[in-house]
């Protein structure tokens, strides 16, 4: 019996738990989704989430390709050219102009990136620029003040990869960017999506617990403390803003 099936039983009928993260982002981002939309994928990278995921229910969910007019992804790395889960494929600058038209998404998804975007304001702008009116923002980021956040900065960026190998040693070293952690935050998020112009429905997600390993003493205080822990300190902001 792995770490998961201990604390987590029901994993043994279909792979996954009742607290799994990525089911609880990729339902959501489906339950919006419809056949004519367009889909930006920011950070989409190389598509390990719907090629890798050993899960079949969960890389369904994740596969978004096929089940609305196109899915066009947009990353710093040069491996989205070769990802299939994407329709189209742009290597961009970070902080530069998109190469997309004003208004030409109906949703924006951006799994695992707000943590890595050194400088919040010209990609938030451009977000509302692509972005239609009624449109969506969904993402999938660590909490600054959750403890993904507050040991990923107090770990600097160059060890990350040799704490990983222990902490998560299913993690591949190519998917491993630096973090900075400016996006991350409530307050961060009404500065740069105002209320005035987006309508806010984020919420704290208490998952798995992650980095620890096997360590059954670890994920069993973890799970303690999720009890009590209050939502301005979940692990993971689950982030869905609709532009007004």
């Amino acid at each position: 019996m792995n770490i998961h099936e201990r604390f987590f039983p029901e994993v043994g009928a279909g792979g996954f738990s009742r607290v799994d993260g990525t089911i609880a982002f990729y339902t959501r981002i489906n339950a919006l989704l419809r056949p004519e939309m367009t889909v930006l994928d920011f950070g989409a990278g190389r598509g390990q989430g719907p090629v890798d995921d050993p899960v079949p229910y969960r890389r369904e969910l994740r596969t978004l390709k096929g089940k609305c007019r196109r899915v066009i992804g947009a990353d710093v790395d040069k491996a989205i050219q070769e990802n299939p889960a994407i329709d189209e494929g742009h290597v961009i600058a970070m902080g530069a102009p998109l190469p997309f038209n004003d208004h030409s998404f109906d949703l924006i998804v951006s799994d695992n990136t707000f943590e890595h975007i050194a400088d919040p304001a010209p990609v938030a702008a451009e977000f509302d620029r692509v972005l239609k009116p009624g449109g969506w923002i969904c993402a999938r980021t660590p909490n600054r003040w959750g403890y993904i956040g507050l040991g990923a900065n107090l770990v600097p960026n160059r060890w990350h990869i040799a704490f990983l190998r222990y902490l998560q040693p299913h993690r591949q070293e190519i998917d491993v960017f630096p973090t900075v952690y400016r996006m991350n935050t409530q307050r961060a998020l009404k500065r740069y999506f105002p209320l005035d112009d987006y309508e806010h429905c984020h919420y704290g997600q208490f998952a798995e617990p992650a980095y620890f390993g096997n360590s059954r003493l670890m994920w069993a205080l973890m799970l303690m403390m999720f009890r009590f822990m209050p939502q301005a300190l979940a692990p993971t902001w689950m982030i869905f803003l609709k532009k007004k």
